[in-house]
């Protein structure tokens, strides 16, 4: 098996055993995105002598003896909203698409004090507006399983990259489903921790109050590592919460005699594709016969979740992203006139869907509108939380759908937003509600397409939704998944 071929915490065992060198590992992974890059396009800035550069300096530090971080010369792909000092962060929009930052988000800061070398930033959908990476001012991502699909969005470029092999680990961001989603459709382990889990400094705001960093990976074990590392109280984001972390992975084979599970009602409709309700419920019927209490339960307001969250997260990112302007930093298109100066570097800095939720959003804060749109969807968001509090009192986790089907075409929905916007209804309760949220894959379709299963617990639960991601994939019911990409000139690698 090659080095790109190994996760995480098989490559972080062979390093700490001095059986291969980090410059190796990292190698590896570059002549793999040299392959497959052209096809898939899962990246927007490539970092292979920085990455490179920072194995270096681990091999030297291992080989003089210094004890390291498990995960030091165990590379990882960066979403592109990520600040990073002195490498450009796009968020895929022309209006920052020559922005360098001279800071470092706190994730970064973490994996670059642990010693992960950073292979580059990656696609996504531009602020993190969609569900598919075809919002991107640059190019779509495609999926590796099948190129004509999409990846799923926000953070495409960050899932493709680890399910292709380009990268065994991967940080994105969750507004409604951004890491979920395109876990699910490119047959990955993704996480959106509990709102305040991880510091959101330096991650560029989309609506602040769901925005959420988290690890894509292809294990539970590599996701738990990946958490370790990024979680933490941290002073410079006001809405990271004190209070102790604990090791993710101490829990990770504890089995599931006796969990309460309950099955979400809304989550395995009957207007879902067939293929993804029938390889949930057979995830749930395995939990069941190894002891797990299973019943089915209902969040009555899941039907008002995508309703509210489309006032309210546009209304955030009609606030948020007022501050590009072209006076202090990005894109300046010039004119005249301060307003046509404005109005010329918007215009021209942001793309249709970007500018589709500007303006519903500011329409929502509008006076005389206040009140009637954005003021009701935040007493949904409270009512949509009192659903949660009420079934965890009930149960220890909750099980439905990640994605209503598999990936879909490319093309195939960007001329009808409200469709596109259906893809993320699974995922949307749990951000508004701001409890964790897992996604694991859990079969293939009858067109070889992987299949996502949702797993959601209460807050700061994170550990028992990879214990239990853990058991599934012990049980062979959560194998981890990696396609053979199938080039357009023929062949598959």
């Amino acid at each position: 098996m090659k080095l790109f071929q190994k996760n995480a915490a098989e490559l972080s065992n062979m390093l700490q055993k001095n059986e291969v060198s980090a410059v190796d590992v990292v190698q590896s992974f570059l002549d793999r995105i040299e392959l497959l890059e052209p096809h898939l396009k899962a990246f927007i800035t490539h970092t292979p002598a920085m990455a490179l550069q920072t194995a270096s300096e681990v091999d030297s530090r291992r080989n003089n003896g210094e004890k390291l971080h498990p995960l030091a010369g165990v590379p990882v792909a960066i979403k592109d909203n990520i600040s990073t000092q002195g490498l450009r962060t796009t968020c895929a929009s022309h209006i920052l698409e020559s922005y360098i930052p001279p800071y470092d988000a706190s994730v970064i800061t973490a994996l670059k004090r642990a010693g992960l070398p950073v292979l580059g930033k990656t696609n996504m959908d531009e602020f993190a507006m969609g569900s598919s990476t075809e919002n991107s001012a640059f190019y779509p991502t495609r999926n590796p399983w099948n190129l004509d699909k999409v990846p799923g969005g926000s953070s495409g470029g960050s899932a493709v990259a680890v399910s292709a092999g380009m990268a065994p680990l991967a940080l994105g961001s969750d507004t409604g489903g951004s890491i979920r989603q395109p876990a699910s459709l490119c047959g990955l382990t993704g996480l959106r921790p509990t709102y305040g889990r991880v510091s959101r400094y330096g991650l560029i705001a989309f609506a602040s109050s769901l925005d959420q960093i988290g690890p894509l990976t292809t294990t539970a074990r590599d996701n738990a590592l990946l958490l370790n590392l990024i979680s933490g109280y941290d002073p410079l984001d006001s809405t990271a919460l004190p209070g102790e972390v604990p090791d993710f992975t101490e829990d990770l084979g504890r089995g599931i005699k006796n969990l309460k599970v309950g099955v979400i009602r809304q989550n395995v409709s009957e207007g879902f594709d067939p293929e993804v309700t029938a390889a949930v419920l057979k995830a749930v019927s395995l939990l069941r016969d190894h002891g797990a209490e299973v019943d089915e339960v209902s969040l009555p307001l899941t039907d008002h979740g995508l309703s509210a969250y489309y006032l309210i997260a546009p209304s955030e990112a009609s606030s948020n992203l007022g501050r590009y302007d072209g006076v202090r930093y990005g894109y300046n298109a010039g004119g005249d006139s301060i307003d046509e100066m404005f109005s010329t570097t918007r215009g021209r800095g942001f793309g249709p869907e970007v500018k589709r939720r500007i303006m519903i959003g500011t329409y929502a804060l509008s006076a005389g509108y206040y009140d009637a749109y954005y003021l009701q969807a935040m007493k949904v968001r409270t009512m949509i939380r009192r659903d949660y509090d009420a079934a965890f009192k009930r149960f220890d986790i909750l099980i439905g759908a990640t994605t209503p089907t598999p990936a879909f075409n490319i093309g195939e929905k960007t001329d009808d937003p409200l469709q596109m916007y259906l893809s993320d209804i699974c995922n949307i309760t749990d951000s508004l509600a701001g409890v964790p949220s897992l996604s694991i894959p859990c079969g293939i379709s009858s067109e070889g397409l992987p299949l996502g299963m949702q797993i959601t617990g209460s807050y700061f639960n994170e550990a028992l939704l990879l214990r239990v991601a853990s058991f599934l994939e012990e049980a062979g019911e959560s194998l981890p998944m990696r396609p053979k990409v199938k080039l357009p000139e023929g062949g598959e690698v």
